[in-house]
């Protein structure tokens, strides 16, 4: 859906909800070479609406990687399982940070990591830069001002 299509109040909730930080890498948009985007978590080809309940802030890659997928392959056990949903689910349960890695903790985190290519080289890069920088990973009172 096109950027002026989604309300500006509704754009706003969304971002402060995730605090400016990517729902899925944690990235912060201030941290970012371009800004967000509202994902659609089920997307509207498959009857997904644009509700807050229904979105989540996402920086380019991992908006571009997830798609309108709502499903991925576990690596470890080889089954297909739901992406993880932000709405419904704590990022804590799903993943953990070590080093500027993105750890899959449940079969959800490890399919999640997989389609969105959270620890591709270059995203490995950018995160290894912010972490030397004191910008990653997120800290407990992290808001949407950001860390800059």
């Amino acid at each position: 859906m096109a950027r002026r299509q989604i309300p500006n109040a509704l754009r706003r909730e969304v971002i402060e909800r995730a605090a400016g930080r990517c729902e899925y890498c944690l990235i912060h948009e201030n941290d970012a070479p371009e800004s967000h985007q509202l994902d659609h978590l089920i997307a509207l080809k498959h009857g997904g609406k644009t509700v807050s309940e229904n979105l989540a802030l996402a920086c380019i890659a991992c908006n571009s990687y997830k798609g309108s997928d709502v499903a991925s392959i576990d690596p470890v056990h080889q089954m297909i399982v739901p992406l993880y949903n932000p709405r419904v689910q704590k990022w804590e349960d799903h993943f953990q940070v070590v080093g500027a890695a993105i750890i899959g903790l449940s079969p959800i985190g490890r399919a999640t990591i997989g389609l969105l290519r959270l620890n591709e080289d270059d995203r490995l890069a950018t995160r290894r830069a912010l972490v030397a920088s004191g910008h990653y990973p997120p800290s407990e009172d992290s808001n949407a001002e950001g860390t800059r």
